[in-house]
C-alpha cells in the first residue's frame, strides 16, 4: 500500500466554464485539479462547461496531476447528465457535492457504473452540511469507490450560521468528526478553502492547522495558494531524516522482532515505524513528481 501513495497536498478548483483557466491548469504545480461544474458555473453556462471539461479531460496534457470533475448535485437538473458525461470522459475521480448520507454515495456509485465508468474512477464526497457532519461515519463507511472526503467549509459555515474566524474555532468540531470518519475507513481527507487570497500569512497558518489536525491536503481557490500549501503539507527534511532513522533502527538484525527500539535517545514503538514508513513513502512520491 505504501508504494501507491499519491500526494494530495494542493487540490485546486478551476471553473469549468473558463477555457483559459483550464488551459493554464496544465502547467500549475498543484497535485490535483477539480474541474468544477457546480458552484463556479452560472446556470446558463452549465451545459457548455460540461462539454468543455469533459473534452479537456479526454484530451489530456495535464501530466501526473490528478483530475477530478465536480458535478452538480444529483437531484438538480444537471447532475445526472454531468455524471454520465464525466463517466465517459474518464477522470481520476468524480466529486459529488452536498452528500448527506451513505445512500447518496451508493446512488452515485451505481450511476457511474451504469454510465460505463471503470473501477479506476473514484468517488469523492463533499462534506458541507450539518447532517453530513452527524453522518460522517456512515458516509465514510459507504460501499463503492469512495476514496476521499472534501470539506466544504464555506457552505458549512453558512448552514451553521457560524463566523469564519482565522482560528476556525466554529469549524473544529466538524473538521474533527470528518477526520475521524476518514481515518476509520482509510480515506483521504482534504481541508476546506481559504477565501482571502491576499492574506498569505493567514493562509499559511490555516494550512499548518490543517496539517496538525491530520488532513492530507487542502482545497484551493487560486493558483497563488499552491506554493504555500505544497510546502506546508510536505514532510520537512528533518522529518524525513528522522523517519528513515526509525525505519533503519527496526531493520537492524538485533532489532527485528522487537516492539520497541531506542532511536536518538528516545524509545520508539512499532506504531511509530508505520508512521515513519508512510511519511517516507509520501516524501518519495513528492520527490518523484518534482523530477
Amino acid at each position: 500500500m505504501l508504494g501507491t501513495v499519491r500526494p494530495r497536498r494542493s487540490v485546486l478548483y478551476m471553473p469549468g466554464s473558463n477555457a483559459r483557466a483550464i488551459e493554464k491548469a496544465r502547467t500549475l504545480p498543484a497535485d490535483a485539479l477539480v474541474l468544477d461544474l457546480e458552484d463556479s458555473v452560472a446556470p446558463e453556462a452549465k451545459s457548455g462547461a460540461r462539454d468543455q471539461v469533459c473534452a479537456a479531460v479526454r484530451d489530456g496534457g495535464f501530466g501526473d496531476r490528478e483530475l477530478v470533475i465536480r458535478v452538480n448535485g444529483l437531484d438538480t437538473a444537471w447532475g445526472g447528465g454531468d455524471l454520465e458525461a464525466a463517466a465517459g470522459a474518464g477522470p481520476h475521480a468524480v466529486l459529488i457535492p452536498k452528500v448527506n448520507d451513505a445512500t447518496e454515495v451508493s446512488r452515485a456509485s451505481a450511476m457511474l457504473s451504469e454510465a460505463g465508468a471503470g473501477p479506476e474512477t473514484a468517488l469523492w464526497a463533499m462534506m458541507e452540511t450539518p447532517i453530513a457532519m452527524l453522518r460522517a461515519q456512515e458516509i465514510a463507511a459507504a460501499s463503492g469507490p469512495l476514496r476521499c472526503l472534501v470539506m466544504g467549509t464555506n457552505d458549512l459555515a453558512k448552514e451553521l450560521r457560524a463566523v469564519q474566524t482565522k482560528a476556525r474555532t466554529p469549524m473544529i468540531t466538524s473538521l474533527a468528526l470528518c477526520l475521524l470518519a476518514a481515518r476509520a475507513f482509510n480515506l483521504t481527507i482534504l481541508d476546506g478553502v481559504y477565501n482571502d487570497i491576499q492574506d498569505t500569512e493567514g493562509f499559511e497558518s490555516v494550512c499548518r492547522q490543517g496539517r496538525e489536525l491530520g488532513f492530507d491536503g487542502k482545497t484551493l481557490i487560486h493558483p497563488s495558494q499552491i506554493e504555500i500549501c505544497n510546502r506546508v503539507f510536505s514532510p520537512t527534511a528533518e522529518e524525513v531524516e528522522e523517519a528513515r532513522g526509525i525505519t533503519a533502527a527496526f531493520n537492524t538484525p538485533e532489532s527485528r522482532g522487537k516492539g520497541v527500539v531506542k532511536v536518538a535517545g528516545r524509545m520508539v514503538e512499532r506504531l511509530h515505524l508505520e508512521q515513519a514508513q508512510q511519511l517516507v513513502a509520501l516524501a518519495e512520491a513528492i520527490e518523484a513528481r518534482a523530477r
